[in-house]
């Protein structure tokens, strides 16, 4: 059989397996421009409502700034005037509480998760029920604080509002703590017990100062959740159309105001609603855009 002859076998295969690639090289090239169009699309579409949310909120929220709005008391229905300087005060104190409170449990129980109990059955248990509270619906968390305290208590008031937002904020910063201390290297724990450094101060001055931005930025998160938060609000500290510093009665808030005053059929109450609205859009805001900044330059 001649040389030529040989080759033949040889040429078709190579032949066939070029067509081969050819083809799974297509098939590729469609796969990925399909999931590039279905992710672009999924984009969009997020997009689309998170921009005519701010565009609404800006629109009908501007209109409703005033000077009165941060010196005046809600009004009465159906009246002119007014604003919400009692319901601006009382989420500041609420949340502001909640966070002093809510911060500390959930870092510390990070801490211990990440750095001491690991893989322990304490563990295992608090994970476990961090992730079902991280779950659980707001009304739930201000329904079990209503029977805990409003009910023995006897009225709505300040404190059962903190307690309801710090345990919707606590297993946030029990999470992101857990998860920025696991991303720092092992190298550097280790390096920090070679010199003799005990675990205590190693934690305090190496792994928490290496992912303080992340856990402040989990902080920050949480208190976005709960500064809107409305139904752990309505069971607990309910509300109060005067101004008000004691804690221990119910307390005038943004998110109970706005829902009131949104579902009234009074034009006057729900161009406060919206004003209330895009006050705590811009707060959150500026606490991120805020955060972002500082602790990138560091």
């Amino acid at each position: 059989m001649s040389e030529s002859h040989m080759k033949i076998p040889g040429a078709i295969y190579g032949e066939k397996l070029e067509v081969m690639r050819a083809r799974l090289q297509s098939r590729r090239r469609t796969v990925n421009a399909i999931a590039l169009t279905l992710s672009l699309a999924a984009m969009a579409f997020g997009l689309l409502w998170l921009v005519w949310i701010l565009f609404t909120t800006l629109q009908l929220g501007v209109g409703g700034l005033s000077v009165q709005l941060f010196t005046q008391s809600t009004p009465p229905p159906n009246t002119d005037g007014g604003g919400l300087a009692n319901a601006i005060v009382g989420s500041l104190m609420l949340v502001v509480i909640a966070t002093f409170v809510g911060t500390p449990i959930g870092i510390l129980a990070g801490v211990y998760l990440a750095e001491y109990g690991q893989k322990s059955w304490l563990a295992s248990v608090t994970r476990f029920i961090n992730d079902i509270l991280l779950s659980a619906p707001s009304i739930v968390v201000g329904l079990f604080v209503y029977a805990l305290a409003v009910a023995k208590m006897g009225h709505f008031s300040g404190w059962a509002g903190v307690i309801s937002l710090a345990l919707l904020q606590i297993p946030i910063v029990i999470r992101t703590t857990e998860n920025m201390l696991k991303l720092v290297p092992n190298a550097l724990r280790e390096a920090a017990f070679a010199l003799g450094t005990p675990k205590w101060k190693m934690v305090m001055s190496i792994t928490l100062k290496a992912s303080v931005a992340g856990i402040i930025t989990g902080v920050l998160l949480a208190v976005a959740r709960i500064a809107g938060e409305t139904a752990p609000l309505l069971f607990t500290a309910l509300s109060n159309q005067f101004f008000s510093w004691d804690m221990n009665q119910p307390m005038a808030n943004l998110p109970v105001t706005i829902f009131k005053f949104a579902m009234s059929p009074f034009a006057q109450w729900q161009s406060l609603a919206w004003a209330g609205v895009f006050l705590i859009t811009l707060g959150v805001l500026g606490l991120n855009i805020l955060a972002r900044t500082v602790f990138s330059k560091k």
